[in-house]
């Protein structure tokens, strides 16, 4: 999968984390954890992408930037998956750092799903098969927002 869009609202990146998250539910499971990974500058529209995901999965939960605190978990209403991490690692200086999150043990759990921002802090611990998003700023109001999948 290798898809770009071009969203011109909040509204609209909000909707494509929803439809993303719709189709997530309707995959095979996999081995390990689904991992998206989110590139890109800030305020580049990863957070907002977030919360229309985090309401594809039915969380009700508002989602904000877990920046200061690293990481959040929300329980994902259901049955295939049960928990939906989104992890912040700008303020990780290295992988030694993620280890101490349980990211290892999160990441092998089939019934995890995990949204990484600043994916690129941690990549020798990032697993192969990945949903790489790349966020970039046009304007105020417009983003380029490309999918990579490698599964």
């Amino acid at each position: 999968m290798d898809k770009k869009y071009i969203t011109t609202s909040a509204k609209q990146t909000q909707k494509l984390g929803e439809n993303l998250a719709e189709e997530i539910l309707a995959t095979v499971p996999q081995k390990g954890a689904v991992v998206l990974a989110l590139f890109g500058n800030l305020g580049g529209g990863k957070t907002t992408f977030l919360q229309g995901f985090a309401k594809g999965l039915g969380i009700k939960d508002k989602i904000l930037s877990p920046t200061f605190v690293i990481q959040k978990r929300f329980e994902v209403p259901g049955f295939r998956f049960k928990d939906f991490y989104h992890i912040d690692c700008y303020r990780l200086k290295d992988e030694k750092d993620a280890a101490e999150l349980g990211l290892k043990d999160i990441l092998k759990d089939a019934r995890n799903i995990i949204a990484i921002e600043w994916p690129e802090r941690i990549k020798k611990v990032l697993p192969k098969n990945i949903i790489k998003i790349d966020f970039k700023f046009i304007d105020d109001k417009t983003r380029k927002i490309k999918f990579d999948r490698d599964f």
